[in-house]
């Protein structure tokens, strides 16, 4: 149940003093982690200041995400399928180019190139996709509703004022007087997270010095389930295939072109967008608003403390060069699910130190070098220098031309490699 800005706070939730784990944030990682929790015996409630229904606006985020078919089973197992499946558009191909202009996928590609094919994997993946693109609207539309169902408490719109962790369990203090208490509490609420800064864990990282400009567009000619990654030296152009041949465009500038661009009139936008886009597919149409973000990185040094765990963009942020933000996240979030619920069915305190570092040494290397990665590919890319251009573009043929290398890279973006989570192999808690 959920409180809303016109009605009071919720008459019957799961009693305060009878919760096993608060999440702190809403969005789509927090949400999968309470349902994943709630499928597991445990008791979630989700705290955020934003109201639910204002996620799901059009206008509230304009960006669609790329999700590894490892992460999709997730949601098919927490019973988000008959939501998701109409709007999620399957990636047959990935065809990524290196160049000074978009061009390759018009048909005059170079040697500086790599393509990748679901076929190529089919019989490892179970003919699934090299991955999906789903909005990030229909996405929380799709785990609010889920949340609903599951009967998980949720405050909203609600500010937390404190945080109290002692020996048996942790309380949080909103900023109306409620309290509420559980034996762990979870942030998940972004990049300024109150439950990282409250535990006193530091930041690593940097700014980028760019912006990723977001827009959906309407295309002329199907687009055949293709995304194409145009490494330009003002950084990296994505056109990633959406529902009804639309796509989602990230447009990554240097900040202040990409301001200017984010801040220009519609028909200078699209005359631009026009020139970067190319002709492949035919005339486009921007549809709905622009979005800008400005991109950086960022990795908490530690992912728990007593009480506390971090995850997704709380415990790490990372340019979206390669797609896997959000996959990062749900990671996260299964892993953390699968520690938390079979520590309880052992009996265990899940809010205790040796418990959450199981979660904690579960994830870290994972985070770590995918952070590390995506750091090497944009100071690798997002230049002109003619000697990085040769050694990337010698890397690029090389690798398109081995084919075990190609399927490697294609099962680390699916989520395929390493130690998965039950959720993320499709089997339930």
């Amino acid at each position: 149940m959920t409180a809303s800005k016109t009605k009071p706070a919720p008459s019957n939730p799961a009693p305060e003093q009878d919760l096993d784990v608060i999440i702190i944030g809403g969005g789509m990682s927090g949400m999968t982690l309470a349902l994943a929790l709630a499928s597991g015996g445990l008791r979630p409630a989700i705290v955020d200041l934003q109201a639910q229904d204002a996620q799901t606006a059009k206008d509230f985020d304009g960006r669609a995400s790329a999700i590894a078919y490892s992460s999709f089973r997730l949601w098919q197992v927490l019973g988000l399928a008959a939501d998701l499946e109409p709007h999620a558009q399957r990636i047959e191909q990935i065809l990524v180019t290196d160049g000074r202009a978009p061009g390759a996928s018009a048909g005059a590609a170079g040697p500086a190139f790599i393509r990748f094919e679901s076929a190529e994997i089919a019989d490892r993946s179970d003919g699934e996709p090299l991955g999906y693109m789903l909005e990030n609207r229909q996405i929380r539309t799709a785990l609010v509703a889920a949340v609903a169902k599951a009967g998980i408490a949720v405050y909203a719109p609600a500010k937390v004022q404190d945080i109290d962790v002692g020996a048996k369990g942790a309380t949080v203090i909103l900023a109306d007087g409620r309290t509420l208490s559980a034996l762990l509490v979870v942030g998940a609420e972004g990049r300024q997270s109150l439950v990282r800064e409250q535990a006193g864990i530091s930041l690593i990282g940097w700014d980028y010095d760019q912006v990723g400009l977001v827009a959906t567009v309407a295309m002329q000619r199907p687009h055949g389930g293709i995304a194409h990654e145009y490494f330009l030296p003002s950084g990296p152009f994505a056109i990633l295939p959406l529902t009804d041949n639309r796509a989602s465009l990230v447009w990554t500038e240097r900040t202040d072109r990409g301001q200017a661009l984010a801040s220009a009139r519609p028909e200078i936008f699209e005359a631009h967008l026009r020139r970067r886009f190319g002709a492949f597919l035919g005339e486009i149409e921007v549809l709905g608003p622009r979005f800008s973000y400005p991109l950086s990185l960022q990795l908490a040094e530690h992912m728990v403390r007593p009480r506390l765990a971090l995850l997704g963009d709380a415990a790490h942020g990372v340019h979206p060069i390669a797609g896997q933000g959000l996959n990062l996240g749900l990671k996260d979030a299964a892993a953390l699910a699968q520690v938390l619920v079979e520590a309880h069915r052992l009996g265990e305190d899940i809010g205790s130190e040796l418990v959450l570092e199981r979660y904690a040494a579960w994830r870290r290397f994972d985070n770590v070098m995918l952070a590390a990665a995506t750091d090497v590919f944009v100071r690798l890319f997002s230049n002109d220098n003619p000697l990085l251009r040769l050694a990337r573009g010698l890397g690029m043929a090389v690798v398109n031309r081995i084919g075990p290398a190609r399927r490697f890279f294609m099962h680390e973006a699916g989520g395929a490699i390493g130690d998965l989570p039950r959720l993320l192999r499709g089997q339930s808690l």
